[in-house]
């Protein structure tokens, strides 16, 4: 009985799922038969346990159906527009339980210096002192010719 509980805390209870299944697409039965479409109650039910748990793909339940199946479906459902007409009506339904004001709306966010980021001015990295593939000398003065203005003179 316990496992039961913990499978069936991750379906869709009935009524969610008479509002979900008219926003899914329906899907042609081919008169050349070919493999049956997978239940779309038991993909959606998959999908969300990935969401729910953040799992991977291949490590959702066997009972939901492949990894591979769930994000396939998940790929083609969002780009149907399934899950952002799941969003709008939900917040329609919201609307109607709670009200939301729709004059007013504003988003939250914040612009912080990444917590491992290091300063602004920081030292740059030691690196070879190549430019365009070319080396500097080791010793980093310029070279003067010994009978040049201002270098070392050689006096006879």
């Amino acid at each position: 009985m316990e496992r039961e509980l913990v499978l069936n805390s991750w379906t869709l209870p009935d009524d969610l799922w008479d509002r979900i299944e008219p926003l899914l697409p329906e899907y042609p039965l081919f008169a050349e038969g070919g493999r049956p479409r997978v239940d779309r109650r038991q993909v959606m039910n998959g999908i969300f346990y990935v969401m729910r748990t953040g799992c991977q793909w291949k490590a959702a339940p066997a009972e939901h159906g492949t990894g591979s199946t769930l994000h396939r479906y998940f790929q083609a459902w969002v780009r149907g527009g399934v899950f952002l007409k799941l969003w709008k009506a939900g917040l329609m339904e919201y609307d109607e339980l709670k009200g939301i004001c729709w004059d007013w709306q504003s988003i939250d966010g914040a612009m912080t210096k990444a917590p491992l980021g290091g300063e602004k001015n920081r030292a740059e990295p030691d690196g070879s002192g190549e430019i365009r593939q070319q080396a500097f000398r080791a010793y980093r003065w310029r070279r003067r010719s010994l009978g040049s203005d201002g270098g070392r003179c050689q006096h006879a």
